[in-house]
């Protein structure tokens, strides 16, 4: 006798749906660093100087010095081209990180990798290198020129006119001065910064000592952070500061194996607390704005 039992319905689970990251204007980065920067560029200014110094001096010595010899007003020279790196190579560096992103998870569910995260925040640094490299030339000089004897002095009157008397006198070449280790820093920079970023933030999140989403929580995580991108970045921060200040064509291996031979490889983290003291409040501020402006962007699409 023939089985009359009905046959068991294969029901497939239903599928995941496919996470779709928004999409935001792609200058929220730059403004966002642009905003940080007018808090921060004292610090950067400082950083730098150091780094060109001739002879060793500490944080607190070259800002009071600053301040007496140039006022308070002096702690601001370059702020315009600090502005201009910025919209150049944060916009880029940002824009471009969130437009890989977004092309790797499009057929993806989830997010994507940390390794994936590593190497696209690298592409994407070293993108904004090249495309902020020119405004770096121009604040590494506007901010060194107080080292040199007034008759070598650079004497830009701003970001343009940097732009404009570099193009001149030196041609377009000397805009992409020192482009390999700037790259180099910059993808250093980004991957550590936003891969360590996201790490310290789920560690602090699973520690249960900070609030999600509190500003201790992005505090102790920016920190920790910037302490980790400012340590592995210094080298390639002080090396391409060294070539962009220096004039006539020096090249970069007789310029490195000079300052080892004659200050020792600790030449290579020269700036490393004020750089740190720069990079961990700037993160900060800058990710603080960049969500405000991201909910801005979602408040202005649901009205």
């Amino acid at each position: 006798m023939a089985s009359t039992g009905a046959q068991p319905v294969r029901r497939d689970a239903a599928p995941q749906a496919k996470v779709t990251p928004k999409r935001y204007p792609f200058w929220l980065g730059g403004v966002s660093a642009s905003i940080a920067v007018l808090f921060t560029h004292p610090l950067d200014l400082t950083k730098l100087r150091m780094q060109n110094a001739p002879q060793k001096t500490t944080t607190l010595r070259l800002l009071r010095s600053t301040i007496q010899n140039e006022g308070v007003r002096g702690l601001y020279i370059g702020i315009s081209a600090s502005v201009l790196r910025q919209m150049t190579y944060s916009l880029t560096r940002f824009a471009a990180y969130e437009k890989i992103k977004e092309r790797f998870i499009a057929n993806r569910r989830g997010p994507p990798p940390l390794w994936v995260t590593i190497s696209t925040a690298g592409f994407a640094g070293a993108a904004g290198g090249l495309a902020g490299n020119p405004a770096d030339v121009i604040l590494v000089r506007m901010t060194g020129d107080m080292y040199r004897p007034p008759e070598q002095r650079f004497n830009y009157r701003g970001a343009a006119n940097g732009l404009i008397r570099i193009t001149k006198e030196e041609g377009l070449h000397t805009l992409f001065r020192g482009l390999a280790p700037n790259m180099v820093r910059a993808a250093l920079m980004n991957s550590s910064q936003l891969a360590s970023y996201d790490f310290f933030k789920d560690l602090l999140r699973s520690s249960g000592l900070f609030t999600p989403g509190g500003l201790p929580h992005y505090l102790g995580s920016s920190l920790l952070a910037g302490t980790v991108a400012t340590t592995i970045c210094s080298p390639a921060d002080v090396v391409r500061a060294r070539l962009m200040n220096a004039r006539g064509s020096e090249g970069g291996m007789p310029m490195l194996a000079k300052a080892l031979r004659e200050e020792g490889p600790r030449f290579l983290f020269r700036g490393w607390l004020p750089s740190w003291m720069r990079l961990a409040p700037q993160t900060v501020i800058l990710l603080t704005v960049l969500e405000e402006l991201r909910a801005v962007v979602d408040y202005l699409r649901d009205t």
